[in-house]
């Protein structure tokens, strides 16, 4: 059986994007600088988890399926919802962003690259869209027995948000069997290193998509990140996960 995540406090009162906005972003950021994730503890209730779950077997609400096999991806599938996103995912990736995009543009000014990303998400999708990334790229990811999803980076385009969330919405022990979320690290001039990243139910975590700055011998230094899930041993997993840009 899975090892239980820590025991954590019950999930803020509101609406989504008041519980977003009522987080604890000073840890969190201080977490994202240090270790390049950060772990959000009963993100989402339950029924929430369930009702995005289900709606994975509804094809209207999705633009692209995804067989991970046919492309070397692993095993399991995946579907990018269409536009309009449903009214939850909308309002997590729209709050995420804007508590994300201060220390996104920290990130871009410690790694020397020119671009900054606007206050809100909408800004940064309309620069998105001029740029021909117009395709939603919000999912749903579905793992059965013995599925799994290789180390990756999520990016579409020229234009990429350096950071992302995913939700977990099934249950470890109960749903699932297996399946941790893994990062991998890449320094320069070290070894890689691996985080496998404990959630239940509910819970989101929040990484750097592909890069992120730290302290090296010689000043800061750039880090390469990779995410995957490892092999589900029994059951099924559904996974939200948050991009903040769109694809091409």
């Amino acid at each position: 059986m899975p090892t239980p995540a820590p025991a954590s406090s019950p999930p803020a009162a509101g609406t989504p994007a008041q519980r977003v906005a009522a987080l604890d972003w000073p840890r969190l950021q201080a977490e994202l600088d240090a270790e390049g994730h950060a772990v959000i503890p009963q993100l989402l209730p339950a029924e929430d988890c369930t009702a995005l779950a289900r709606s994975y077997a509804d094809a209207n609400r999705f633009r692209r399926r995804v067989i991970m096999a046919r492309h070397g991806f692993g095993r399991g599938e995946y579907q990018y919802f269409e536009y309009p996103l449903p009214p939850l995912v909308q309002t997590l990736r729209e709050a995420f962003y804007a508590a994300l995009a201060p220390l996104a543009n920290r990130w871009q000014a410690a790694l020397d690259l020119p671009a900054r990303f606007p206050d809100t998400q909408a800004e940064f999708l309309a620069r998105c869209e001029a740029a021909g990334q117009s395709q939603p790229t919000p999912l749903l990811l579905r793992y059965g027995a013995g599925d799994y999803n290789c180390l990756h980076q999520d990016l579409y385009g020229e234009h990429v948000f350096p950071l992302q969330a995913a939700v977990l919405l099934s249950q470890p022990g109960r749903d699932f069997d297996g399946g941790e979320f893994v990062l991998t690290e890449r320094r320069p001039r070290l070894q890689s290193r691996v985080a496998v990243v404990p959630l239940q139910q509910g819970d989101a975590v929040v990484f750097a998509v592909n890069q992120r700055p730290v302290q090296g011998q010689r000043g800061i230094a750039r880090a390469e990140l990779r995410h995957g899930v490892s092999r589900l041993r029994a059951g099924r997993r559904f996974t939200l996960g948050l991009i903040f840009h769109d694809a091409s």
